[in-house]
């Protein structure tokens, strides 16, 4: 009589979780187990002396052959090889492979031992990940598709400058998955007379994108009304406050200026709130700020404070207007910023003079040369009086 042990080994061959399969060198099965054999739906007594490959698909077949049958011939083993078996009734059962290969004294195979493991659930699982995945992806296709239209919604699709002024624009978005609030136009306000303006709202999303197509059509309603650029800001201060409270605080920094047409370029009338000062590169080779330093971000008090200043753009100079994403840009190591040293004044020299074309197109190199360093999206505006004006 076996003693229990061995009817406890035996037990746990036959009904393992997991089917056993003993293959004599030339292929034919030896012995299998009744898990095997109950998952394949046959007697065992009928798959004895058949080839193991008769129980695997016509593509898991011809992969064994040329693949795993030569790996276990050197290797004398293979491990979570993944194939299909087919079943009595023609259905497939997916299932990973274990083997090694039993030798004799002088090392010639005496038998293989293959061990299969029920693959059903992982290929479901694996199945819901990949479509999971592709929704996924779909999603966040669509998302992207929203956002960047949304975005172009805010900006205007092109710039028509007065007789005698060149413009061009940028935007660079930090995210193709979310909206930016930065934000810039140029319109007509008279026939002598034209609006400008380029701003930043706090923050990315829906929230800031409701907040900035307010401010945009905001700014634009108040300069007809009354277009000196201080009443234009405080205006919009008071339409903004309300944005600003507790749950999801909404403020912005604008810059607003009137260009006024003369005899030799144009005259411009401009007032910041909380904004980086614009740069004007001059026909002599220069490049200054428009110092408006002091001027308090719009929409967080009741009676803020802005700074205007008022200058002339003849003919060769370019006004640069331009949002912190460019000036904070990640550029070494730790926390240092683009123009922690002045670095965009130094550039803007460099380039000087330049049209308004030249130099947003050299910004715009210089924003992708940031890389992952752009932390902010990041806008320009260039508005510059060609050298031939007047």
């Amino acid at each position: 009589m076996p003693s229990s042990v061995d009817v406890d080994i035996e037990d746990y061959y036959e009904n393992a979780p997991c089917g056993h399969v003993l293959v004599w060198p030339d292929g034919r099965i030896a012995r299998i187990n009744a898990t095997m054999a109950d998952w394949l739906g046959q007697d065992r007594a009928a798959l004895l002396g058949i080839p193991f490959t008769d129980l695997l698909t016509v593509g898991a077949r011809i992969h064994y052959e040329t693949h795993f049958s030569p790996l276990l011939h050197t290797q004398h083993q293979i491990s979570g090889i993944a194939v299909d078996l087919v079943a009595a009734d023609n259905t497939r059962l997916p299932v990973f492979v274990t083997a090694n290969v039993k030798t004799g004294d002088d090392g010639t195979p005496v038998l293989v031992r293959i061990t299969a493991q029920d693959a059903r659930d992982r290929r479901s699982y694996e199945r819901e990940l990949l479509e999971a995945r592709q929704r996924a992806e779909h999603e966040q296709a669509r998302v992207q598709v929203l956002a960047t239209t949304l975005q172009r919604s805010l900006l205007p699709p092109i710039l028509f400058p007065p007789d005698g002024l060149e413009t061009a624009a940028y935007y660079h978005p930090e995210s193709d998955d979310e909206v930016g609030g930065d934000f810039y136009d140029l319109f007509p306000l008279s026939s002598g007379k034209w609006g400008f303006f380029l701003g930043d709202v706090s923050g990315k999303g829906p929230g800031a994108a409701a907040v900035t197509s307010l401010t945009r059509y905001t700014l634009r309603a108040a300069a007809v009304f009354d277009d000196d650029p201080v009443a234009v800001l405080q205006n919009l201060n008071t339409v903004l406050r309300p944005e600003f409270h507790g749950d999801d605080p909404r403020f912005c920094t604008v810059i607003f200026g009137v260009l006024s047409k003369v005899d030799n370029g144009f005259g411009v009338d401009m007032a910041a709130g909380g904004h980086p000062p614009a740069l004007v590169l001059n026909a002599d080779g220069t490049a200054r700020y428009i110092e408006t330093e002091g001027g308090h971000p719009i929409g967080l008090l009741p009676s803020p404070r802005f700074v205007s200043r008022q200058f002339h753009l003849g003919p060769g100079d370019t006004l640069v207007l331009y949002t912190d994403g460019l000036t904070e840009a990640r550029t070494g190591v730790g926390a240092t910023r683009y123009d922690d040293d002045n670095a965009l004044l130094s550039f803007a020299g460099d380039h000087a003079p330049c049209s308004a074309t030249e130099i947003v197109s050299a910004l715009h190199a210089l924003l992708v040369g940031f890389g992952s360093g752009l932390q902010d999206d990041a806008a320009v505006l260039a508005l510059g009086v060609p050298p031939t004006a007047g």
